[in-house]
């Protein structure tokens, strides 16, 4: 298979997209959202894990829950704000988003423990890996305008 010329690929959606300077502000914002988010995640986890003793998957869950709620009201009202919709359809795809990521999350943290990470380092590692899939869930269909 050959890969497109540079011309090419700049005449596509996504080469158009790549040179719209509010789009890297977006991905910036997003960015800092959703690094407020797993530090959240990673604090409530690791309390949660080593303070109260949870099972790592469900420490894993609470900790999710908590980072996704912080992350769907920043997101909404900073990173997205000129694409608000309706509040319930909105937090509906991004819960749904958020599920697909923490589903992906949730595999890899169980494969990195069953490699022998140490738990937080694991889902350290887990939460960085499904980032682009959430932002790209979150862009194109959560928070699409008229969405």
């Amino acid at each position: 298979m050959a890969f497109p010329s540079a011309a090419a690929f700049a005449r596509t959606r996504a080469g158009r997209a790549l040179r719209r300077p509010d789009n890297w502000v977006q991905l910036a914002k997003f960015a800092a959202v959703g690094a407020s988010g797993y530090a959240i995640n990673l604090a409530v986890y690791t309390a949660l894990l080593k303070g109260a003793g949870f099972h790592y998957a469900a420490a894993a869950t609470c900790s999710f829950l908590v980072a996704v709620t912080n992350n769907y009201l920043w997101n909404r009202l900073w990173t997205f704000r000129r694409e608000r919709g309706h509040v319930g359809w909105q937090g509906m795809r991004f819960l749904v988003v958020a599920l697909v990521a923490y589903i992906a999350n949730l595999a890899l943290l169980t494969g990195f423990v069953a490699l022998g990470l140490d738990k937080v380092v694991a889902q350290a590692i887990a939460v960085v890996l499904v980032t682009p899939l959430n932002f790209i869930g979150n862009k194109l269909w959560s928070f699409r305008s008229g969405g």
